[in-house]
């Protein structure tokens, strides 16, 4: 639907107080993010400012590339380009939204605006593939409910949709004006009312009322009528012929009764008129059954037949909604976004897979993109985004996806069926591929990843990039903008799979990265990662990797810098290295006795530049060690100064860890270092509420036995069941990580969200725990830590730490990333 405009157009809508240049060029495309341009004559690049960059850094590039027209600060100078069409704002991210509520505004079909503390982007999910059965839907792409994320989803509501659903989402308040604004939701939907970024509120009540905003001129409000702290105040605020209530009791618009089966729940809706529906949905759990109900509501309320909404559910699973990357055989890259079916996602999945690192190819398994409009002009957009993408190899499954093949003859392969392609698919064929599967899910694609797929046993290490991307963020603005990081992914990127991790980080833009060992840093080389690497522990038998990969050692001593000069001497070779500064760790490092010997040996061997010279904080995380920190600093600036008087140029300098960058703000120096506060954990306690995890332990249930009272579980009979129950052997061990010391209680994990303890010894392969009273079968999920497991929590019940819990997760433990 993208209305066309100039920048005439646009700078009228955004109020824009300069423009020069060619105020005729037509602009088909927005974008915010320099990999995503398609046709660069005709996109506006909106030059955002964010905590990682700012985006007017890549107007000399965008301008090599074709892209000709900027909305930017007013306090951008343009004189030093000698082309290029120039908007100038008092604040883009305004703009942006401005243009956004510009485009929405001639969308004049249904719009349903979502909003609530949890399970917003579940239902977008849902109720947009059952209006799918019946209708033509634009969707936010995955979880695009912020500031910037709305107006790109309503970029891409084209004309041919009849029906668009948007997802709103506010961390403070003040934010819901502007969605609002853009929105302008026809019929909404509250979800629920919880605790998630209650910090930035005054009260729960404040929270509530900022997310009711969203509906303030919206014609219908769908929500929970038991929820009384919610229901009470939106029947106040609302009139009463804007509301469409459902309840488990009667006298709201829509009555509930559900009956929870062994596969699933019958849930029955009878509206005021008295007129019954029934529904079987697939799920037994309240969440998803609250959530399923929003759907099937506002469905009916869009029209849509009862019989069609059914077929839609009979399609539904508890599916992954979640942009996920998982090893796939032989060393492929696999990722996964079976659930997704519109133009929209599709561009978020390329994006992401053109962020991995390089593989031998590029392959996409697509099927049709159903109900999308007509299939000449989906196709066509379809193409260009595969021309931009350049694939190896195409797979495409479904009728009209066969558009492509006169597109892309020597790459196209098409099947009519998913069954056909699986009956054709070759695991053995793939090798160091990039592999990216998206589909409607009526072609169940699973069945193609699953065959895809590293065969790994049942537990799982889930780890989430956006919370890597939100705590990156959140220390990022704690920092100065000139100041470097650098993120140490030693032990596997604590726990979290070094590789993708450094992968990730290289694209937000961090400035090194570092490990403890060599062939650590060598593996990140053999995968793409070009970041300076910093090596802590590099021993003299891997000069050479060192050398041959571009690794940077740590020195610590004369005796090892003497060492390594020889090394590079005889070779012929420079390196650049980084000086360990001991101040009180009294670890590895040089002390001040150390300071002649060490500027003697910089000066007579230049071959080696130093890249930077750092020390270490013992005790930045605890509050009782601060005046011996502050020593340290205090001692490191004299020493570090001593050392610069000699070198004729400025290395690094850097102290703080993640601790001492909420510690000791001052002492920022030129670079931090980035560890256990971007995997999730604030050791200092101060912004423990302001991070997230970002991985969580999964396995599951293997089996399930019933037990008399007195009898033993386990090894040397160490767990017993005091009275008769339950218990349930997971797929868990010390061999993947899973520490001893839990055994007999002092450990528990989430079945169903209830805690159920350790019992007995944990084996090597396997643990017991108690469920008894819980309805628990063989494949159930159990969490063993994540966002409602706090690895502190954990780490204190066996006396030890977060760090020894992520890194002890063994390398059997199958890795998978993933877009929420």
């Amino acid at each position: 639907m993208f209305q066309k405009v100039n920048p005439k157009i646009i700078s009228g809508i955004t109020g824009a107080s300069t423009l020069t240049g060619n105020e005729e060029q037509v602009i088909t495309q927005i974008v915010i993010d320099s990999r995503q341009i398609l046709q660069a004559e005709h996109t506006l690049f909106v030059a955002l400012r964010g905590a990682k960059a700012d985006g007017a850094d890549f107007i000399p590039a965008l301008l090599q590339l074709g892209v000709s027209t900027f909305l930017v600060y007013e306090d951008f100078n343009e004189n030093s380009f000698e082309k290029g069409c120039f908007i100038k704002v008092s604040d883009t991210r305004r703009g942006l939204q401005l243009l956004a509520k510009y485009q929405r505004s001639l969308f004049n079909n249904p719009v349903v605006g979502i909003t609530g503390s949890n399970g917003k982007t579940i239902v977008k999910e849902w109720l947009g593939q059952i209006l799918g059965q019946t209708y033509a839907v634009a969707k936010s792409p995955k979880s695009y409910n912020s500031q910037v994320g709305v107006p790109l989803s309503i970029f891409g509501i084209e004309s041919y949709h009849q029906v668009a659903i948007l997802e709103a989402g506010i961390s403070k308040a003040g934010e819901m004006a502007a969605l609002e604004e853009m929105i302008q939701p026809k019929l909404g939907i509250f979800t629920n009312l919880g605790t998630a970024h209650e910090e930035g509120f005054e009260s729960i009540e404040a929270k509530l009322e900022e997310k009711l905003s969203l509906f303030s001129n919206a014609e219908l409000l769908i929500y929970c009528a038991d929820n009384k702290a919610v229901s009470e105040r939106i029947e106040v605020v609302f009139p009463k012929d804007r509301l469409i209530g459902w309840s488990d009791s009667a006298g709201a618009e829509f009555t509930r009764s559900i009956k929870r089966m062994e596969n699933g729940t019958r849930l029955i809706l009878m509206k005021a008129d008295l007129s019954t529906h029934t529904f079987l949905v697939p799920f037994t759990d309240v969440a998803s059954v609250e959530n399923i109900t929003h759907v099937i509501v506002a469905a009916m309320t869009l029209g849509q037949a009862p019989a069609a909404i059914q077929e839609g559910i009979r399609q539904l699973k508890s599916v992954d909604m979640r942009l996920t990357l998982k090893p796939g055989i032989n060393d492929s890259l696999l990722i996964d976004d079976t659930y997704n079916n519109d133009l929209a996602g599709l561009k978020v999945a390329l994006d992401f897979m053109q962020q991995q690192r390089p593989k031998r190819r590029k392959i996409l398994i697509l099927s049709d993109l159903l109900q999308q409009g007509a299939p000449e002009k989906i196709y066509g957009e379809v193409t260009e985004l595969i021309e931009k993408y350049q694939f190896d190899q195409l797979l495409g499954v479904g009728r009209e996806i066969f558009f492509l093949e006169k597109e892309f003859p020597k790459t196209f392969v098409g099947y009519s069926s998913t069954d056909e392609l699986l009956a054709s698919l070759d695991p053995e064929t793939f090798q160091n591929d990039l592999i990216l599967v998206t589909g409607a899910r009526v072609f169940g694609f699973e069945e193609v990843v699953n065959r895809l797929q590293q065969r790994i046993h049942g537990t799982t290490l889930e780890i989430n990039l956006n919370a890597l991307t939100h705590n990156y963020n959140f220390y990022k603005k704690l920092l100065s903008p000139k100041t470097n990081v650098m993120v140490m992914v030693k032990a596997l990127a604590y726990g979290g799979g070094a590789v993708e991790i450094a992968n990730q980080i290289q694209t937000m833009g961090a400035n090194y990265l570092g490990v403890a060992f060599s062939d650590e840093g060598v593996v990140l080389r053999k995968q793409g990662i070009k970041l300076p690497i910093m090596v802590l522990n590099a021993m003299q038998e891997s000069f050479g990797l060192c050398s041959e990969f571009g690794l940077e050692p740590v020195v610590f001593s004369p005796e090892f810098l003497e060492s390594l000069a020889s090394w590079c001497t005889v070779h012929g070779k420079t390196m650049k290295i980084h000086l360990d500064i001991d101040t009180g760790m009294h670890r590895l490092g040089f002390e001040r006795k150390h300071l002649r010997e060490l500027k003697a040996l910089l000066l007579a061997n230049p071959q080696l530049e130093v890249a930077s010279i750092y020390t270490h904080l013992v005790g930045a995380d605890e509050e009782i060690h601060r005046s011996f920190s502050l020593s340290q600093l205090n001692q490191f600036t004299a020493m570090k100064d001593e050392i610069l008087q000699i070198l004729p140029y400025k290395p690094l300098i850097h102290a703080l860890n993640s601790a001492g960058i909420v510690a000791f703000p001052d002492f920022q120096f030129d670079m931090i270092r980035l560890g256990i506060g971007l995997y999730g954990v604030e050791v200092t306690g101060k912004h423990e509420q302001a991070l997230r995890p970002i991985s969580t332990l999964k396995t599951t249930v293997s089996q399930v036995k019933e037990l008399e009272a007195g009898e033993t579980i386990g090894y040397s009979r160490k767990g017993i069941l005091p009275s008769k129950g339950k218990i349930a052997t997971l797929a868990l061990g010390y061999a993947d990580g899973y520490d001893r010391r839990f055994s007999n209680g002092k450990g528990y994990v989430l079945i169903q969200g209830i805690k159920a303890p350790i019992v007995g010894n944990v084996c090597m392969d396997m643990c017991m725990v108690d469920v008894s009273g819980l309805d628990v079968k063989a494949g159930d999920e159990a969490i063993v830590y994540g966002e409602k497991i706090s690895l502190k929590e954990l780490a204190d019940q066996i006396g030890t730490i977060p760090y020894e819990l992520l890194t002890n997760i063994s390398s059997r433990v199958k890795r998978i990333y993933y877009l929420d």
